[in-house]
């Protein structure tokens, strides 16, 4: 089994000024430790669950940007980018030049958005349900194209491209992986299976029913579900002095045997930057062995 470090709070001891310091900490701290992937939440505003919408909070695609200078090894991503906060062709092109700039460590982590209040309150466009997941198809194909090169017209119901070039090309073989976040069973474990590389739940009694769905939903498309990685957000909470650890290891083992690959979630108070020494020697070997 493989880790992912969740960046989903900004809010550190010493504000502002050493954001920027402390952001590289991490990073560089979650790559040397082993984590597989390191990813942001797409969000403007900090979210409810976590803390109120004034807490700090960094746009994604440059915050990706910035651990990509700070980091070798360990994909990078969005958990996950909201369909209607960029038009395709342009969210194409930011996961292109991430692709190229972190020498191929890019992965398109992507949903149909749910911030009503973000959006309305920074004026960004925010359509009913039903269109957000037309136009997370759409731009799964337009992403899908450009990654490979296609410069065919694309004309769908929501958006048009006349000529979706793409230079420079996507390092990543065949493209940078596309995993889609939600456990949707209509849609969105549809779409899944019918364009992604990986899946995102949330843990929860229903885990194992949404593996069936979106095994149902390959068989439909006539895909092989064991080519699909399966991604489950896992809340890194080590204790205060490390008593933890054994309660990390033994919650992602009971994962593994239920069919996750990676397990992806945020570490409390990940500033404390020594906490990732314990994944290193301890968590991540371990985890190598599920």
């Amino acid at each position: 089994m493989k880790l992912g470090l969740h960046i989903s709070n900004f809010t550190w001891p010493d504000g502002a000024p050493r954001l920027a310091d402390v952001l590289a900490e991490i990073g560089a701290a979650a790559d040397d430790a082993g984590f597989d992937r390191i990813s942001v939440m797409d969000h403007l505003w900090q979210i409810e669950h976590i803390g109120p919408p004034e807490h700090e909070m960094l746009e994604a695609y440059t915050a990706l940007g910035f651990l990509a200078a700070h980091t070798s090894r360990a994909k990078l991503l969005t958990l996950v980018s909201g369909v209607t906060y960029r038009d395709p062709g342009m969210l194409a092109k930011m996961v292109t030049t991430l692709d190229v700039l972190s020498k191929g460590r890019a992965m398109l982590g992507i949903g149909a958005a749910w911030n009503a209040d973000e959006s309305r309150g920074l004026g960004l466009f925010f359509p009913p349900t039903k269109e957000r997941f037309e136009r997370l198809e759409e731009t799964l194909q337009i992403c899908l194209r450009m990654f490979h090169g296609d410069e065919t017209p694309y004309a769908g119901r929501h958006y048009t491209l006349h000529r979706p070039l793409n230079s420079p090309a996507v390092l990543s073989r065949p493209h940078p992986p596309i995993l889609i976040g939600g456990g949707g069973e209509q849609k969105t474990l549809k779409f899944v299976a019918r364009y992604a590389d990986a899946c995102n739940l949330f843990p929860g009694p229903q885990l194992e029913h949404k593996l069936d769905v979106l095994k149902r939903h390959c068989e439909a498309e006539g895909r092989d579900y064991d080519t699909i990685e399966k991604t489950v957000m896992v809340p890194f909470d080590l204790g205060d002095h490390g008593e933890r650890v054994k309660e990390t290891i033994d919650t992602l083992r009971d994962l593994a045997a239920r069919g996750f690959t990676v397990g992806h979630g945020s570490l409390r108070h990940a500033w404390k930057t020594e906490q990732f020494q314990l994944f290193r020697d301890e968590i991540v070997p371990a985890a190598a062995e599920l």
